[in-house]
């Protein structure tokens, strides 16, 4: 469901820079002072790179204090005019309507005209008349001009003509259906990936804020330490606690970048990812909670690729009627005009005609009936898709609804375990303080704040993707958020 997995493990510490990208450590708490335990989101903002013009250009972005900032709303609006995939269906769509008006073109009168000039030269012998006789050579010119104007229409051919017009108009409509599914497709993309760029950064605030936390304990083991009020060996697993906690703030600005990068693919932009992305939290889709024949009902009334389907059926049941006419005549009106002589300027070759045309194809091998047979197979088979896209969408709209009232549960259990954490941690470190405690205590308590933490933003944002979904499934194009900051 998510556009890339989360990488930050669950049983480790969280992630930056190490020994040259990490933050600099807090200074070093006093003697006998409680540090505080990890907090969410970290302290200091985020330092964003300056963005290029380019990123400009195809994103609108607004300025905070953090730096340049996409919403939500700036990621839909470049999917929109970049994605390839979007830019792919709306010429398919044009393709469409063009196939409309060359249907059209054969209720209108069909006109041609020609012409042909031809000059040439014949020679033949003479025996001259003249004193001393012999043989002459008489050359003649011919000339010929022969133009003509025809024109015919179509008055009668029972429904194949216009049974084909009404065929390309529902496929075109049904195209237009599915361009609009393919929008709505990419907008559940660039949403999820939009949600997983938070996941990312809010869990990089969780490692920055383990590895400021594990920086300020080192410094209170290390003074113990010296004093001789601990072992030695509380100093080493603290460094090794802070050593993982370098790794996994590396991790989690790699999972950050790489996020940023499918979010750029899925927007179908080429610039850099030297930006941040507002937060932003999904409220309840409208009707969520609603019975699930309810939401199937809306579903089915309200997709676009379930409207496609109803357009292919009606599409292909013309072609049945097309199929069927092929048994009987044609009837037209045809009209001729021609002149013929030495140039077109001699009127008195200048002929007109005028009359009626009837085509009727008696037996052709049984080619009519194979047709129509053919289309009632095609259109039998266009009802099974339909009922299978029925299903499908039942299904959908099933699995959607269960994931946002599992993810609003798992979020509500989710905030009460960080709770729990944060305590056993403040609690853990009280002990230590008191030497009732040791390093291992302090460090697994630790280990499962943070966890609790990256649990707690991870089912944030599932919920937000599972609204996204359920949103997709209903067929809206539309997803409330609310800026969170």
């Amino acid at each position: 469901m998510r556009a890339l997995p989360l990488t930050l493990s669950l049983c480790v510490l969280p992630v930056v820079a190490g020994a040259q990208g990490a933050s600099a450590p807090r200074a070093q708490a006093p003697a006998g002072a409680q540090p505080t335990a990890p907090q969410l989101q970290p302290k200091q903002p985020e330092s964003t790179p300056a963005t290029p013009p380019a990123v400009k250009e195809s994103l609108s972005l607004s300025t905070s204090a953090e730096g340049p900032v996409i919403s939500l709303a700036d990621a839909e609006a470049a999917t929109r005019e970049h994605l390839p995939l979007l830019r792919s269906a709306q010429a398919t769509t044009d393709a469409a309507r063009a196939r409309v008006d060359q249907a059209f073109s054969s209720f209108l009168p069909q006109v041609s005209a020609s012409a042909s000039y031809t000059l040439g030269t014949s020679n033949r012998d003479v025996i001259q008349s003249v004193p001393g006789g012999g043989i002459g050579v008489v050359s003649n010119t011919t000339r010929r001009f022969s133009g003509g104007l025809s024109a015919s229409q179509l008055i009668y051919d029972f429904g194949r003509t216009s049974g084909r017009y009404d065929a390309s108009k529902q496929s075109a409509g049904a195209q237009e259906d599915s361009q609009q599914q393919v929008l709505q497709d990419a907008l559940r993309n660039v949403r999820a990936a939009y949600f997983t760029v938070l996941t990312q950064k809010a869990l990089l605030g969780v490692a920055r804020e383990t590895l400021q936390s594990e920086e300020a304990r080192l410094g209170q083991v290390n003074a113990s330490v010296q004093v001789g009020t601990r072992p030695e060996i509380d100093l080493l697993q603290q460094r090794t606690a802070k050593a993982n906690a370098q790794v996994q703030l590396i991790r989690a600005q790699n999972a950050y970048a790489s996020a940023k990068a499918q979010l750029n693919q899925t927007m179908g932009v080429e610039t850099s990812t030297a930006y941040t992305v507002q937060d932003v939290t999904v409220v309840a889709v409208a009707g969520e909670d609603e019975a699930l024949d309810a939401l199937v009902t809306r579903a089915l009334e309200s997709r676009p690729d379930v409207a496609a389907r109803e357009r292919q059926i009606l599409a292909q049941e013309s072609q049945v009627r097309v199929a069927k006419s092929g048994h009987w005549p044609t009837l037209s009106a045809t009209g001729n005009l021609s002149d013929v002589g030495e140039n077109p300027f001699n009127g008195a070759t200048l002929s007109a005609q005028g009359g009626l045309s009837l085509s009727w194809a008696l037996f052709q091998g049984g080619l009519v009936n194979a047709q129509t047979r053919e289309a009632n197979a095609n259109l039998r088979d266009l009802q099974a898709q339909k009922d299978t896209l029925r299903q499908q969408v039942r299904l959908q709209v099933e699995q959607a609804r269960l994931n946002v009232v599992a993810t609003r549960e798992a979020l509500s259990a989710a905030d009460e375990a960080q709770v729990n954490a944060r305590e056993r941690l403040r609690l853990a470190e009280g002990r230590y303080r008191a030497g009732v405690g040791n390093i291992i205590e302090v460090s697994d308590a630790q280990v499962a704040y943070t966890n609790a933490s990256a649990q707690q933003v991870q089912a944030t944002y599932d919920l937000a993707t599972s609204r996204a979904e359920l949103a997709r499934a209903l067929g809206s194009l539309e997803l409330n958020t609310v800026a969170s900051r």
